[in-house]
């Protein structure tokens, strides 16, 4: 890595705590540089814009999350437990602390919306290969005969078992009570038993 290629990773490690709590238009210059300890200037040497960098700390974020999970994943030998680690590690997702703040995808889709096109294009990324990812693990586990063919969409199953998570964690953050997170799991815990 080239001194440049450090100095935005560091900036990005540095800031994607701060754009997933506070959220883009929550975060200012004086948050990223107070973060850093680089000037204004510093950070536009290696960013065009504020755009750029919340991007780069959104990516930064998903990958975290995803790595997470997939390390997880990796582990299982079955489709079933591949699906099982969601509701798993959701039940205990704030003492993971994989990101300050909560689900960047949440986060981040609930602000981005309607005010930022570029993030929300970011977001709707993350979620598609998400849902792709579903899909692929609930076909498999078809071909593989754990789960009953005929009676599932493997589609409609993805949406509602990633509606289920941010809903769960948008519960527990707004509640304040993160009880609900493994106290929802069991109703994703039984549509993935519910599978075979």
């Amino acid at each position: 890595m080239s001194k440049a290629e450090k100095t935005k990773q560091f900036i990005i490690e540095k800031t994607a705590p701060i754009f997933n709590t506070k959220g883009y238009s929550g975060t200012s210059m004086s948050d990223i540089t107070d973060a850093t300890g680089l000037t204004k200037g510093s950070i536009y040497g290696n960013f065009e814009n504020k755009d750029e960098v919340a991007i780069a700390a959104f990516k930064y974020n998903i990958k975290k999350l995803q790595d997470t999970f997939a390390n997880e994943i990796e582990k299982q030998k079955t489709f079933k437990d591949k699906l099982l680690v969601y509701p798993r590690l959701y039940s205990n997702y704030y003492d993971l602390k994989v990101t300050s703040g909560g689900c960047p995808i949440l986060n981040t889709a609930t602000e981005a919306d309607d005010t930022h096109p570029i993030l929300k294009k970011n977001v709707e990324r993350a979620l598609l290969w998400w849902k792709e990812k579903l899909i692929y693990f609930i076909e498999q586990g078809i071909l593989a005969g754990e789960f009953k063919a005929k009676e599932i969409n493997p589609e409609q199953i993805a949406l509602t078992f990633i509606a289920i998570i941010e809903g769960a964690v948008m519960i527990a953050k707004v509640t304040g009570d993160f009880n609900n997170l493994p106290t929802i799991m069991l109703s994703l815990n039984k549509i993935i038993n519910d599978l075979e």
